[in-house]
C-alpha cells in the first residue's frame, strides 16, 4: 500500500453516539408522557380506594404486560423502557391488589 498507514478505529462514530443519545433522549420524552399520564389516575384510584370501575382481567393483563416491558428493558439494557415500565409497573400493582382485595370483599 505505498507505505500509507490506515487507522482501523474499533470506536463508534461520533454521528452514530449523538444518533444513539437523540434515540435515548425520545424514549426518555416518551416514558415520562406515557408515566406520568397515568399518574392522575393512579393517584386518585389509590386515594379513594375506589376500583369498582376498573376491569380485573384488564387491570391484570395490563400490569402483567408492564412487567414484560420492564423485564425486556432490562435484558436489551433499555433505560427508558425500563424507567417508565418499572415506575408504571409498581403504580400498576398497587391498583391490582386493591382491585383483587376490592373483589373479594364484594363476593364475600
Amino acid at each position: 500500500m505505498n507505505g500509507m498507514i490506515i487507522s482501523v478505529s474499533s470506536k463508534t462514530p461520533s454521528f452514530k453516539k449523538n444518533k444513539m443519545n437523540w434515540i435515548n433522549v425520545c424514549g426518555l420524552v416518551a416514558a415520562f408522557c406515557t408515566t406520568t399520564s397515568f399518574l392522575p389516575q393512579a393517584i386518585k384510584t389509590i386515594q379513594t380506594k375506589d376500583t369498582s370501575s376498573i376491569s380485573l382481567l384488564m387491570y391484570m393483563l395490563f400490569t402483567f404486560g408492564t412487567l414484560m416491558w420492564f423485564i425486556y428493558g432490562l435484558i436489551s439494557h433499555n433505560f427508558p423502557v425500563s424507567l417508565a415500565n418499572g415506575i408504571t409497573l409498581v403504580l400498576a400493582s398497587s391498583i391490582l391488589f386493591l382491585k383483587i382485595k376490592h373483589t373479594i370483599r364484594v363476593s364475600k
